[in-house]
């Protein structure tokens, strides 16, 4: 640093020390909102927000774009992000692997309580409120509310997709009652026109209930294939996770498309579709997300090398936006996510 002439009179001590402060609190600002502004790679298009000492677990964005929901791992609250600002909802009880999430037309978010036995809504206003289950053990995997506010959940103890609806559970078993079996669900996801898909996880096949509450079961050709997370489009096309196989699948017609990940062994985690139509994943293990698009699929590095993305949303405005174990909300903006 070079000082000015010793003509000219210096600044008063405390004039160098304010703005010395100020600078040194403008980097931490940086350095914990944008990471790669302190010399990181160059990845445009991402913001980032730090949790203070938190684990996020699963991510959702309310249909009007006013908040991003998520869960926490070991945690008696659920966060917000509301407007660049964290909040936090405080409940009586810790959670533990809080993997299904979602939110009603009213901005509640609604996530699985496994070690309550329990489905858990969060109002806008801070309140709680819960719907024990009555099982003595549950296994909850994910989380999705339908058009028309009902709540549809993977209950593997059950082996059933399990639906919330007035205060009451009515279970869709996978097979009939006293008949043991491995298939149990996982992802969840509902259709614009009401029909429910899950993936079943060990049986390389996926679960259809009808608006007429009628149950198909339906093979999968990707042997060994891990299934997890699944999403569908607008035009009711059925994308899914086949995270054992390091592929991404696609049915739609009665016909079955599978694309593989660049990537060898990127830990897929988490799946959504965009409304352009563009299916996003996580991918752990590669520090990143994806997009596949017109049968492309194109890999986005993360801005940080310890980035462990687990889950994500995008929002009405093609926003991306994921939650980071190593304990970060982020968003990926439309303008770098958008298929051109």
């Amino acid at each position: 640093m070079s000082w000015a002439p010793a003509a000219r009179i210096p600044a008063p001590w405390w004039r160098w020390t304010l703005l010395s402060a100020a600078l040194v609190a403008a980097l931490v600002w940086l350095a914990g909102r944008y990471p790669w502004a302190m010399g990181g790679p160059d990845i445009r298009g991402y913001e980032e927000f730090k949790l203070p000492d938190a684990t996020p677990v699963a991510l959702a964005v309310a249909a009007d774009r006013s908040a991003v929901w998520f869960t926490l791992e070991s945690a008696n609250t659920i966060g917000v992000l509301r407007n660049g600002r964290l909040a936090f909802v405080r409940k009586d009880f810790e959670s533990i692997e809080p993997l299904g999430l979602a939110i009603d037309a009213t901005g509640a978010a609604w996530f699985t309580e496994a070690p309550k036995q329990a489905i858990v809504r969060a109002g806008v206003d801070g309140s709680i409120a819960s719907f024990p289950l009555g099982t003595p053990v549950s296994r909850l995997g994910r989380l999705a509310v339908s058009p028309d506010g009902t709540i549809w959940f993977a209950e593997l103890t059950h082996a059933s997709v399990t639906q919330l609806k007035d205060g009451r559970f009515i279970r869709h078993s996978i097979v009939p009652p006293g008949i043991s079996t491995d298939a149990f669900p996982f992802g969840v996801a509902v259709a614009p026109d009401g029909t429910v898909w899950a993936t079943l996880q060990n049986a390389d096949a996926l679960f259809r209930i009808a608006p007429s509450g009628e149950t198909t079961v339906i093979d999968v050709p990707i042997r060994q294939s891990g299934l997890s997370d699944i999403a569908v489009a607008k035009d009711g096309a059925v994308w899914f996770l086949a995270a054992g196989a390091n592929k991404i699948g696609r049915y739609a017609g009665g016909r079955f498309e599978q694309f593989s990940v660049p990537t060898p062994n990127a830990g897929l985690t988490a799946l959504a579709v965009a409304p352009d139509g563009a299916a996003w994943f996580t991918a752990l293990r590669a520090h990143g997300l994806g997009r596949v698009s017109r049968g492309v699929v194109k890999e986005f590095a993360l801005p940080r090398d310890n980035a462990r993305p687990i889950s994500i949303a995008v929002d009405a405005e093609n926003n991306v936006w994921y939650a980071d174990l190593a304990g970060w909300i982020g968003k990926l903006s439309a303008d770098r996510a958008r298929v051109r």
